[in-house]
């Protein structure tokens, strides 16, 4: 090569995508950018992913081992640290289908960077400029700190490029600072309306042969010993698996039947083709009412893995949508609503794009406090929260990780974790509050686990969701917020197929409060089934005494409001078919009642200020009242909302009215419609993902 080169460093971090990248779409398409060749360069950090896996001379490794500050687990476990090796691999064949290349490292990136500009000195090549997209965490702004330095010693231009993978560009949210971010969501979120209209236009991949070449092999320099890069994916998943792959002693084992309900690969090819899958299935159309599943593939959207390493951008999510609503989109025009608009589910899925968008930009504004005990908050008196430094915290923790609480809702979450790398947002909201509200266990430990365990953990959204729901973030309710686990299981694990699941020890038994709570089983039962020395049935966690014919005993005081006068709650469903048929499935819904009205005179007769993957009901902080349909299925009560057996189970009545605590919905659920089996056995996790009919208020599920 001659020494006229001028090479372009790019180094990639959360950008593992070749469309809609601004730094690529820049070089593809201006004359005068003036470099020769384009370097592209992925480094495995290691402060956060572990790289000792990458020596293979039996060498120490010069950096200390990946681990979190709190609880000392992994970084990046290996659930993650799969997906972001198929995503780098695919990244690496994307590029190389474009006439260029991808350098893969190890190290830190100053280390790395100093290597590279060494190496390619030496053989004479002239570094004309290191580019990198900004991002908003403490690491990576000290990572940006590090390469910049260098770039000035060695009198090279330094750029941060806007990385516009976001719902709402940075340049369009009227904000002129950090500091001018509202504290609540609402807020914001009603600054950015209608959503719809917010996003900008994505940029096209760049054609074949469009960006400068890749420098030739004899010019890049090698990876720095003691680090081998591997040259085969396989090398690669070996290598970065390899130190992380046991990352809890006595971890409970993998459930019989059980399937993940994220079966998905990593990279900007299987993104793209979800986000088309999602709407052809109609799942993206069914999200508002499918979004609190448990156990679909397709109930969530299942996009944030993707979101999180920068292989699918906010606004590519938001421009699919918008072919398929205005039936722009011929690959979408045999598909139930083309072209009729923006809908419930499309408008909840923009909805929690942009609360991506605020977090992210809540870590922009109060930096290092993301990971803070106290949390973001200064204005209260710190929690003295219980740490592993005590003995007997400290096995608690170890069962919490494990899944071993006795509570089986948060086991069967732990669980899924464990040895899947996902749970659903319901989960995990009711995890950290376990953890936080119902253990006082600082909630760090929790969202250093996420970190470690999570397919799709993202800084901001992690830590700042942890943040709210253990009272120390934005949530206006804070404190307040708690969540029961019992409850919520019943509300939404109604026949406990869920914790069945995920939690052997409790498929044989009958009655879905023992399943819940492993303890309330009959000495007789436990007997029969040999789990009287459980340790869950001796000792568990914690015992919430939860009545499936009355209100919780014991329960928390309400949050102190002053309470207005709701509007009327919306009638009951309609009345349902004939009763089903025991624990085989949930029977077909009655219709859905109308939305109350506001309520009037005060203080929280609006919407409740926090997205749903952080609120825990419509009503619970008096937003219009909802009808429900009647379902079959396991019957019980709390607080006089829930009846019926296992068959022709009484419907649910209408929901609460506005205000704080509105008026009660009339009461005029249905029976429970016809059952049918959905599955054989346990293992219809994620064989039998159900198909859904695009226009239907409430889904219709059909084999």
């Amino acid at each position: 090569m001659p020494s006229s080169t001028n090479i372009l460093i790019y180094l990639l971090r959360h950008d593992l995508r070749v469309s809609d990248n601004p730094i690529l779409h820049h070089l593809a398409t201006s004359k005068d950018h003036g470099f020769t060749h384009l370097l592209p360069v992925y480094v495995f950090p290691a402060h956060q992913i572990e790289t000792s896996g990458f020596i293979r001379d039996g060498s120490k490794s010069p950096y200390p081992e990946a681990r979190s500050q709190v609880g000392s687990f992994w970084r990046c476990g290996p659930h993650r640290a799969k997906f972001i090796a198929q995503s780098v691999w695919n990244l690496q064949e994307s590029f190389q289908g474009l006439g260029s290349g991808l350098c893969l490292r190890a190290g830190r990136f100053d280390d790395v960077l100093n290597g590279l500009l060494k190496g390619l000195t030496e053989k004479q090549q002239t570094i004309g400029a290191v580019w990198m997209t900004l991002e908003d965490a403490v690491e990576e702004k000290r990572d940006e700190k590090a390469v910049s330095s260098i770039c000035s010693e060695n009198n090279i231009e330094f750029k941060l490029w806007q990385d516009e993978k976001y719902f709402v560009d940075d340049r369009d949210t009227e904000l002129e600072n950090a500091h001018d971010l509202p504290d609540i969501f609402t807020t914001y979120r009603k600054t950015q309306e209608p959503l719809r209209e917010r996003p900008r236009p994505t940029l096209p991949k760049p054609s074949n042969n469009s960006l400068p070449p890749y420098p030739s092999d004899d010019v890049v320099p090698v990876q720095e010993r003691p680090f081998e890069m591997p040259v085969t994916y396989e090398e690669l998943e070996a290598a970065l698996l390899k130190p992380v792959e046991d990352v809890l002693d006595d971890a409970p084992e993998y459930p019989s039947n059980a399937t993940s309900v994220h079966p998905l690969k990593g990279g900007e090819l299987d993104a793209l083709q979800r986000v088309n899958h999602l709407i052809k299935s109609c799942s993206m159309s069914n999200y508002k009412n499918t979004r609190n599943g448990l156990l679909g593939v397709d109930f969530s959207t299942k996009l944030s893995g993707y979101l999180a390493l920068g292989c699918l951008t906010a606004r590519q999510v938001h421009e699919e949508m918008v072919k398929y609503e205005d039936g722009q989109g011929p690959q979408y025009k045999e598909i139930d609503g083309f072209g009729n608009g923006e809908n419930e589910g499309t408008k909840a899925v923009r909805f929690e794009l942009l609360w991506r968008d605020y977090m992210r930009l809540c870590t922009r504004k109060f930096g290092h406090r993301l990971f803070r005990a106290e949390g973001f908050r200064d204005d209260r008196k710190p929690t003295q929260w219980k740490t592993a430094k005590q003995p007997e915290i400290a096995e608690i923790l170890k069962r919490f990780l494990a899944g071993t609480t006795g509570m089986g809702f948060i086991d069967a979450s732990q669980r899924e974790l464990l040895h899947t790398g996902y749970t659903s947002n319901r989960a995990r909201q009711n995890v950290a509050s376990f953890l936080a509200k119902h253990l006082g266990i600082d909630w760090r430990y929790g969202a250093e686990w996420y970190e470690c365990m999570l397919i799709d953990y993202d800084v901001s959204s992690n830590w700042s969701n942890w943040q709210y729901v253990a009272g120390v973030g934005n949530d206006p309710r804070g404190e307040a917020r708690i969540f029961n686990p019992v409850k919520q299981a019943f509300d939404y694990d109604k026949q406990g197929e869920y914790v069945k699941a995920w939690v052997p020890e409790t498929r044989q038994l009958e009655k879905l409060e023992n399943a819940f709570q492993l303890w309330t089983t009959s000495k007789e039962e436990l007997q029969k089934l040999g789990l009287q020395e459980n340790e869950m049935v001796k000792d568990p966690v914690k015992r919430i005494n939860f009545s499936v014919e009355g209100k919780p005993k014991g329960s928390r005081k309400p949050f102190q409001r002053r309470r207005g006068r709701g509007g009327g709650g919306g009638p009951g469903g309609g009345r349902g078919g004939p009763g089903g048929n025991g624990h085989q499935g949930n029977g077909h819904a009655g219709g859905g009642g109308h939305p109350g009205d506001y309520g009037n005179h005060s203080h929280y007769n609006h919407e409740p200020s926090s997205p749903q993957t952080m609120r825990s009901h419509d009503n619970a902080m008096g937003y219009h009242g909802q009808g429900y349909p009647g379902y079959s299925g396991q019957g019980y009560q709390v607080n006089g909302e829930y009846r019926g057996g296992y068959r022709n189970g009484r419907g649910r009545g209408g929901g609460g009215g506005g205000g704080y605590r509105g008026g009660r919905g009339a009461y005029q659920g249905g029976g429970g419609g016809e059952s049918y089996p959905v599955a054989n056995g346990y293992g219809y996790l994620a064989m039998y993902q159900m198909r859904r009919t695009c226009t239907t208020t409430n889904p219709v599920y059909h084999r």
